[in-house]
Order: C-alpha cells, then structure tokens, then sequence
C-alpha cells in the first residue's frame, strides 16, 4: 500500500509526468494556429464568391423579366406602330415596376435594335446591360421576327 520510495522521490516523479501532462508546447499551438488562420480566411474568400454568383444570379433573371416584359408589350402593337420605330439602336426607359425596386433602380439599362432582313418582316432584338458585382458589364439579349400579316402567314403565304 505505501511506497518504499522516500516522499522527494515519489513527489519528483509525480511532478516531471504531471509536467508531461499539463500543456501543449508552442510547436503545438503554432500548428493549430495556422490550421485555424486557414479555415478562416478560406471561408471568407469562399463567401465572396457566393455573394458575388448570388449578385449575378439575381441580375441575370431580372435582366430575363424586363427582356421577357418589353417582348410581351410588343406583341401588343400594331404594324404601323412597330414599323415606324428608327432603326438604329434606341436607348429604352425600363418599366417603372423594375425600375421602382431598390436592388434594380437604374442599374440597368435597356437598349432596341431594329433591321429589315425581308420585305414586310422586321427583327427587333433587345438588349439589357448592367454592371456586375465586380464591376464588369453584363449583357443579355432577346430577338424575335416581327411581320406586318403574322409570321405564320409571311411563311406559309409569302414564300
């Protein structure tokens, strides 16, 4: 039960294991360190990149809307309408249901582009542009045919 060892014997050993046992060293708590630094700065970077394809996402469906939106308005017009429009490239105001958004406002803008390719038959194609999360513009563009009796009939009546 007790040890034959004398008492400073016995409290030596116990004191150098307890010393094994009562800390990391600096080698240690330099690695974690580091590993930790590392962590962290790589999920910071990786945050800016998701902000970043968050920001562009977001853009890219709204720049979609208003393409989509100025398409369906101008099915709406007649041929005298969509005819008399110049032919060179028209700078747009947005609709103010885009426009009256605070993430929207007048970042974008809206540009129209006419030409003849055939008698009776315009192209109209539509162009929204912004600038991106880093400062890099962005375009998206939409073009459709629009003939004086229908495309249907320019097809099938006209060829």
């Amino acid at each position: 039960m007790y040890s034959t060892h004398s008492p400073t014997a016995a409290t030596g050993s116990l004191t150098a294991s307890h010393r094994r046992r009562a800390g990391f060293t600096i080698a240690e708590v330099a690695m974690a360190t580091a590993i930790l630094a590392l962590g962290i700065s790589t999920s910071i970077t990786v945050m800016q990149r998701g902000f970043a394809m968050l920001d562009s996402a977001r853009n890219v469906t709204t720049a979609g809307q208003i393409l989509v939106s100025q398409m369906e308005q101008l099915r709406m017009y007649d041929w005298a309408t969509v005819n008399a429009y110049p032919t060179s490239e028209t700078t747009l105001t947005i609709d103010s249901v885009f426009t009256s958004s605070s993430t929207v406002g007048n970042r974008f803008t809206l540009k129209r582009t006419i030409s003849s390719p055939a008698t009776e038959v315009l192209q109209i194609t539509f162009k929204v542009s912004w600038r991106n999360y880093d400062g890099r513009t962005i375009e998206r563009e939409m073009t459709t045919y629009y003939a004086r009796y229908g495309i249907h009939d320019y097809y099938y009546n006209h060829t």
